[in-house]
């Protein structure tokens, strides 16, 4: 009796019940499935297709109008009146009109040099040029280094203010707005903004002013970003993918046909009289330059984009920033359009189809649709549908335009063309914030006007080989310093799915399903981007 190893038994009552219980749920799952859950999933992939037609039809679009742009269309000096401004001993530098530059400050303490000396590196007369720096810092530190900076630039000759408010009401509006009060600012007709961490050619002005001076009817000149640390990391190189696309082809197209886009917040040249008759600065979401621009437009006044004319600027280089840089990016102009979009349709100065197509094509199918099927078609129904084999989901919809439209985004960046499927998906897991954010915007929720400053590693001093500030660890080989729940979460559900899938399915979307699943796993474990702070 010694060498009895007690066992437990567990009563043969207990399986029975387990069995019972499990045969009750599945007879409950085929009572509740036909009637109910088919119709729903039904109705759910063919309003996911609608969306995808109409994210299509967007796409395909502007491609025939930028391809009609660049063959067809004058370059913007020849379809504008544009006369260089040229140095004259006799008038001095009377013929060179006086400019503000605005440069907004948060405790930019690896960028603040490139962006204060860039701006003081501009070929134009330094009596007619004022430069202001907005300095929001909190940290006491580096609001002493910002000022020294600047003085040490006065000290050279160089007409720069150094500006600090008591708070930060309004965030990057509030201090654009207050810089615009000042005394000095009076005499100023048009004013430049740069972020911290935005280096312009020192020609920047000469290139772009003109357009200003001769067409009173513009009141905005937006340049290109150029991306300084594209190659840093894959992370980069997804973000300059999708941002080489709005510049590219979106910007192109809307300053082409209707002369008008959204600002893009820095490296744009404003007609400080446009900027009044809009009615200012205001900080009521968080795209304030979007809203600006908005405002403007429906005014009757023009855009005009510089695609040649470019400005190095930095990329966020870890997940954490990138992430708040989207939140804020998606939920601002969803929130912009909830509030505006009676004002625009009331607007008796902008001509019908402009109306159509800021509504429609800027706002409704770039701001929110295109967010919402990327998250609901590929990332929740179309998986959903594994689980429930009767719904139909037409293979057009599931694979022929989702490859059009990746085809098509690709024209921005043909050099990360061999990419393309990691930026799906990429993208497909930003979407998972992006259409968060969109219906926070939406119905104006917690986080609506949350700003967070997009953190920057000061990439433009390591792209020449100072890497002083930052620590070269991958962050596979560091712990997360928060797990992002959301995530992981889906790709457990999508792992869920491919199994499903690969058990019983007929359309072999495992294959895609575990590396999406892969894709949310990484980057629920933060394990994106090549530097951390």
């Amino acid at each position: 009796m010694e060498g009895v190893t007690p066992k437990f038994v567990l009563p043969e009552t207990f399986d029975g019940v387990r069995m019972e219980i499990t045969g009750q749920l599945g007879m409950i799952w085929e009572l509740v499935k036909a009637p109910v859950i088919v119709p729903l999933l039904q109705l759910a992939v063919y309003i996911c297709l609608v969306m995808s037609v109409m994210l299509l039809c967007e796409r395909v679009y502007m491609g025939i109008v930028i391809v009609l742009v660049k063959l067809f269309w004058k370059k913007p000096d020849k379809r504008y009146k544009f006369d260089p401004i040229h140095d004259d001993e006799e008038l001095g530098s009377s013929n060179f009109p006086v400019v503000l530059v605005q440069i907004p400050m948060f405790n930019e303490r690896e960028v603040y040099k490139l962006s204060i000396g860039a701006a003081c590196g501009l070929s134009w007369p330094s009596d007619r040029l004022v430069i202001q720096v907005l300095d929001d810092s909190t940290d006491p530190t580096v609001k002493q280094m910002v000022e020294m900076e600047c003085q040490r630039w006065a000290s050279k000759g160089i007409n720069i203010r150094y500006q600090i408010r008591e708070n930060r009401v309004g965030y990057k509006a509030g201090a654009l707005k207050e810089g615009l009060k000042r005394s000095y600012v009076k005499h100023c007709e048009y004013v430049v903004i740069f972020d911290a961490d935005f280096q312009p050619e020192p020609d920047f002005l000469r290139r772009s002013i003109p357009f200003l001076m001769h067409n009173s009817n513009i009141a905005l000149v937006q340049a290109r970003w150029r991306f300084v640390n594209s190659d840093e990391c894959l992370l980069t190189r997804m973000q300059e993918m999708s941002l080489d696309y709005h510049f590219t082809v979106e910007q192109e197209v809307g300053s082409s046909t209707h002369a008008f886009f959204g600002f893009n917040g820095t490296a744009g040249i404003w007609r400080i009289a446009a900027i009044n008759e809009a009615g200012g600065w205001k900080d009521r979401t968080t795209v304030e330059d979007m809203d600006l621009a908005v405002r403007a437009s429906l005014r009757g006044w023009k855009f005009l984009y510089l695609g040649d004319l470019q400005v190095k600027s930095e990329l966020p280089s870890t997940f954490r920033a990138f992430r708040f840089q989207q939140h804020r990016w998606s939920c601002g102009p969803a929130n912009l359009f909830r509030k505006m979009v009676m004002e625009i349709i009331r607007n008796k100065k902008v001509r019908f189809w402009k109306k159509v197509y800021v509504i429609y094509s800027f706002f409704f199918v770039r701001k929110i649709i295109a967010h919402w099927v990327t998250f609901c078609f590929y990332c929740v129904v179309l998986p959903l549908t594994i689980l429930v084999p009767e719904v139909y989901v037409p293979i057009w919809g599931s694979v022929y335009i989702p490859s059009i439209i990746t085809i098509l985004n690709s024209v921005g960046t043909p050099r990360s063309i061999h990419l393309l499927f990691y930026w799906i998906l990429f993208e497909n897991v930003m979407s998972l914030h992006r259409t968060k954010a969109t219906l926070i915007g939406l119905f104006e929720a917690g986080r609506a006007n949350e700003w967070v400053v997009t953190a920057k590693l000061g990439s433009g001093q390591s792209a020449k080989g100072n890497t002083k500030g930052l620590k070269r660890f991958p962050r596979i080989f560091k712990l997360p310093d928060r797990l992002n729940t959301l995530e992981l979460g889906f790709a457990a559900f999508l792992f869920v799915c491919g199994c499903y899938d690969f058990v019983h399915g007929k359309n072999n979307y495992f294959i895609y399903l575990f590396l999406q699943t892969l894709s949310f796993f990484i980057s629920g474990l933060g394990w994106i981007g090549t530097y951390v702070q």
